[in-house]
């Protein structure tokens, strides 16, 4: 039996492009994704605002892009690919991360999942008895639920970065699915996050053609993730065919055993992907894959928002309150959410380490991205006008407001009455 294959490389902004290429070479790319058919990049979009670690990097995703046409790609069969949640304003956040000039630049359609057209399918109807395998997505959702209908026979890319999570100690490439494959109402799933995960992992093998994961640790996040991190430097970048694989030698580098992180011992045990390192293959740099980097994790210094989630989901006010988010009562849990980390958090807390990522490399090379000229390799070349803040703490503390009317209006408690009203004016 083969090993599974997962590239690691060092990178740096000069070089950022050529490293790409060849790491999707060292990993397989054209012998998991058919270039035949159409090819999703699904965008990770964690916060709206530009933090770093936090969101996939415009330098991997034009890399990604970049690599692929120098593969034999057709730029008329790739697209980016959003999700949106009713915290998480998508197209705010594929301008403040730098993602949209990017697929503008190649001429790819840019596909928002949720925008009216895009067709939804129930998933017995796309995997059929399959679904009776599931560990958890029939209790969650009694009636089933439903997958875009555009995924079935579509490759994907799935563009994570490393970094640490409140609910499954680690995010990376199975995390990514959630948000593209799941509807509206995917908090459902947070008390049993790791089997969805898995659940999640058994679709994408069946209805995609292929599936490959792109990892940017340029930056990586420690602590209370996916948002409230602490970023690294750390000018790494990882991708596998096999998306068990690539989160185990994750969490590894970040000082995790991946065998006592549940969602990737229960998809390894399912023979999904291989979490064991010693069956794991390292293309590359394997010096660098060997590194630990003794990160504390998202548990010992939470946020008071991520506190409270854990107590809602897995602890003491579980009953009291957990209901409550399957109802129409649930957007008090957006408008919570917005005001500590749009209002509060970043404005008044993450702005600092904003400020000093932005001082680094990549932080010059993400600050000044509009006005940099690459070369095949990449920028060789970063330096620009001086590190500051794409919004200041006034300007996010402003749009926070905006989306407290977006995360009521986009409820889907809300959003699917307004829709059963408007198909009976029809």
């Amino acid at each position: 039996m083969s090993k599974s294959v997962v590239s690691v490389l060092r990178t740096a902004p000069d070089t950022v492009f050529e490293d790409h290429r060849r790491l999707l070479e060292l990993a397989g790319a054209t012998g998991t994704l058919d270039p035949a058919v159409e090819t999703a990049l699904k965008v990770n979009i964690s916060w709206h605002f530009f933090y770093p670690g936090c969101s996939t990097t415009p330098w991997q995703l034009e890399g990604v892009i970049r690599a692929l046409l120098e593969l034999g790609f057709s730029k008329e069969r790739l697209h980016a690919c959003h999700n949106r949640t009713v915290v998480i304003d998508a197209r705010l956040g594929e301008r403040e991360n730098k993602q949209l000039p990017v697929v503008e630049k190649y001429g790819l359609e840019n596909v928002h999942l949720y925008d009216e057209g895009e067709e939804w399918i129930h998933v017995r109807d796309a995997v059929g008895d399959l679904v009776d395998d599931f560990l958890c997505l029939n209790e969650v959702y009694p009636d089933g639920f439903h997958i875009p209908k555009r995924f079935i026979g579509e490759n994907i890319v799935h563009l994570p970065t490393v970094k640490t999570h409140v609910f499954t100690t680690t995010t990376g490439a199975m995390k990514n699915a959630f948000g593209g494959l799941l509807n509206e109402r995917r908090h459902w799933t947070h008390p049993v996050i790791h089997q969805t995960l898995v659940d999640l992992l058994m679709i994408q093998q069946k209805i995609h053609k292929g599936v490959f994961a792109v990892m940017d640790g340029t930056f990586a996040g420690d602590g209370p993730g996916p948002r409230c991190m602490i970023p690294h430097e750390k000018n790494v970048l990882l991708a596998s065919a096999d998306q068990v694989a690539i989160d185990a030698v994750s969490a590894a580098m970040m000082g995790f055993d991946p065998m006592d992180i549940m969602y990737i011992r229960l998809a390894h045990e399912r023979g999904l992907g291989c979490g064991d390192l010693s069956q794991i293959e390292i293309a590359g740099d394997a010096d660098v894959a060997a590194e630990r980097w003794r990160f504390v994790g998202p548990f010992e210094k939470m946020t008071f928002a991520s506190s409270m989630q854990h107590k809602i989901y897995w602890g003491p006010l579980r009953k009291p309150i957990e209901w409550s988010l399957k109802t129409i009562l649930a957007p008090w849990a957006y408008l919570a959410s917005i005001l500590y980390h749009d209002s509060f958090w970043y404005p008044v807390l993450g702005r600092r380490r904003v400020q000093k990522a932005l001082a680094s490399r990549w932080g010059r090379l993400f600050q000044n991205w509009e006005r940099l000229e690459p070369d095949a390799r990449g920028f060789p070349v970063v330096d620009g006008e001086p590190a500051k803040l794409v919004r200041s703490g006034a300007g996010v503390f402003r749009e926070s407001f905006r989306l407290l009317g977006m995360s009521v209006k986009e409820a889907p408690e809300f959003a699917s009455r307004r829709r059963r009203r408007e198909a009976r004016a029809s």
